[in-house]
Formats: C-alpha cells, sequence, structure tokens
C-alpha cells in the first residue's frame, strides 16, 4: 500500500509531463568551466529540481566558443526534457548576429524554459600590474604599440563584446585574451598572467572585496545594488557609455513537448519566488530575473534584434 502510494504521488508531482515521470538523471549542460555565475545557477537550479521532481540531476560542464559548444550539443539530445542547459547572453543574441556565423540559431534550434537571472559585468584589474582607473586604462591602452591586454569569457560573450564597444568609444587599444569563462579569467588576472578583465560579477565580487582585485567599473546605466561602490564606466570617466547587464536562462532542444517545457518553467518560478533562492542567487552576486518560457521566448527574440543593430554598427572585433 505503502509503495502504491507513492508512486500515484510521483505520478501526480509529473502531472502532464509524461516524459518526466523516467528515474534517469536529469542532465543540466553548463557551457561554461565550473566557479563562475553559469555553473552556480545551474547548480541551484539543479538541486531543488532534484527535490521537487523527486529525479537525480547532474550538471556537465561543457566549456568552448563562448559558451556555445555546450548549447550546440544540448540541440542533438533528445527533446524530452531529461537534457537541459544554461546559456547566456553571448551565445544565445550576440553570435548568431556577427558576420560569418556558424549557422548555429540557438533560437530557432533551442526551447526557451525560463529566464533565469541577470548578471553584471564588471571591469577589473590586477592591483599590481593593471589600472586603478578606467581613465588609466584608457590611456595606458594608448600610450605603447602592443596596447593593454584584457581577458574575458570568450569570443563574443557579452563581457568581450562590451570591451570592443568601449574601444570603439575611445579609441583605446584594447587586446583581447579569450578564455573559457569568467573563472579561469579572473585565476590568471589574480596570478598577473593579465592586467586586466571584463567578467561577470559573480567571478570577481569576493576578490575585489578582499582587495586582490581592483573594480574600475560596470558598463550598466546605473550602479548595481550588488556593488553600489564600484562606478558605472559613464561615471568612470566615458560619458555616455552604458550596456545592459547579461542574463542566464535555462533551455532544452527544440522540439520538447510543451508540457513539459511549461512544467519545468513553473517549477523554477515557484523556486526562484522563495527566500532562500533569493538569497542563494545574491551570493552568486546576481540578481533573480525569471520569466516563464513565453515571456522569455518574446525577450530573447527582441534582444537579438538590438544586437544584430548594434553590431551592424561595429567595426570586426579581435
Amino acid at each position: 500500500m505503502r509503495r502504491t502510494a507513492l508512486i500515484l504521488a510521483m505520478l501526480a508531482l509529473a502531472g502532464p509531463a509524461a516524459a518526466q515521470t523516467s528515474q534517469k538523471p536529469i542532465e543540466i549542460i553548463v557551457p561554461f568551466a565550473p566557479g563562475a555565475s553559469a555553473d552556480g545557477i545551474a547548480r541551484l537550479i539543479g538541486q531543488d529540481l532534484g527535490l521537487r521532481l523527486g529525479r537525480p540531476v547532474t550538471i556537465e560542464n561543457k566549456a568552448g566558443a563562448g559558451g556555445t559548444l555546450g548549447l550546440v550539443a544540448l540541440a542533438k539530445a533528445p527533446p524530452d526534457g531529461d537534457t537541459l542547459a544554461v546559456g547566456a547572453t553571448g551565445a544565445l543574441v550576440i553570435s548568431p548576429n556577427l558576420p560569418g556565423a556558424t549557422g548555429f540559431d540557438p533560437l530557432r534550434e533551442l526551447a526557451p524554459v525560463a529566464k533565469l537571472i541577470e548578471i553584471p559585468i564588471v571591469v577589473v584589474a590586477n592591483p599590481d600590474s593593471g589600472p586603478k582607473t578606467i581613465a588609466e586604462m584608457i590611456a595606458r591602452a594608448k600610450q605603447g604599440p602592443n596596447g593593454l591586454s584584457y581577458g574575458s569569457t570568450g569570443v563574443n560573450s557579452g563581457q568581450h563584446l562590451v570591451m570592443e564597444f568601449l574601444k570603439k568609444a575611445t579609441g583605446a587599444n584594447l587586446v583581447h585574451v579569450p578564455y573559457r569563462g569568467s573563472a579561469p579569467a579572473v585565476t590568471d588576472l589574480l596570478g598577473g598572467q593579465i592586467p586586466l578583465a571584463s567578467v561577470d560579477l559573480t567571478s570577481a565580487l569576493p576578490h575585489i572585496a578582499a582587495g586582490r582585485l581592483i573594480a574600475l567599473g560596470v558598463p550598466s546605466a546605473k550602479r548595481t545594488s550588488l556593488a553600489p561602490d564600484i562606478p558605472t564606466i559613464a561615471e568612470a570617466g566615458v560619458p555616455g557609455f552604458a550596456r545592459a547587464a547579461g542574463f542566464i536562462g535555462l533551455f532544452a532542444p527544440a522540439g520538447t513537448p510543451r508540457p513539459v517545457i511549461r512544467r519545468l518553467s513553473a517549477t523554477i518560478g515557484e523556486m526562484l519566488a522563495t527566500p532562500d533562492a533569493k538569497a542563494k542567487v545574491k551570493l552568486l552576486a546576481a540578481e533573480a530575473a525569471y520569466a516563464d518560457d513565453e515571456t522569455f521566448a518574446a525577450f530573447l527574440a527582441s534582444e537579438s534584434a538590438r544586437w544584430k543593430e548594434a553590431l551592424a554598427a561595429m567595426p570586426a572585433s579581435n
């Protein structure tokens, strides 16, 4: 009787999502190295999904190509809701709009499940070898024939493109050094291999607080509530400069049944609305920004159009 009741309870929990009744693990692909915002939110979501759906959840880091490699792997997975991935700004709405794009279209080949968080980008420097201010960064980048090197989360990521827009706005010779995520870029920045980096606040904030890194500025229109002492880049010497914060969402392969998508989206929305989840997201130096699958799909279409227009007016990046 007890076993029968348990089975009935599990079936009721699954509701219309018949594909969600299996007990094989749900895999969440993270297209970046461990240790930054994408990895952190995936693990937070995975832990909660496991508890709410009564199924094991595994995390698989597949870094590369500015966050695109893991999304390509997701697109090839069976559309049954058992394989998901988190995706970030660069791979979703920037790379597909660049000249010579690979042909991978995430808005067509993936199914949005939910928008999860927004993550401020921050420009940070090594306190020994890097500039102390945005103004000094620009001056140093203009002085020498080799310019000033900076690391980012990868080619055509939001972090990379922010610096390319800044390069265009100021004429500074900023030389890109791509990494497979914010965490490895911050590691090399701390070690002095690079003097400067554009990364997500998640990876940098603990080191900023400890004095191991200097925060030069955030590229958003206003200061982030997560670190209000960090000036905007506009305040720090480039008037009018502003770019939107990055975002991370959850995706399934295109063709995943709608009931499965809606079930996952609603479950995540319930989770992100809890005080506990909001507190944990804040610890990632991010802000909860849940949107359901339909709202997120409309947001992605709008952001893609905005980036397409911005990139058309920009010279080829490094």
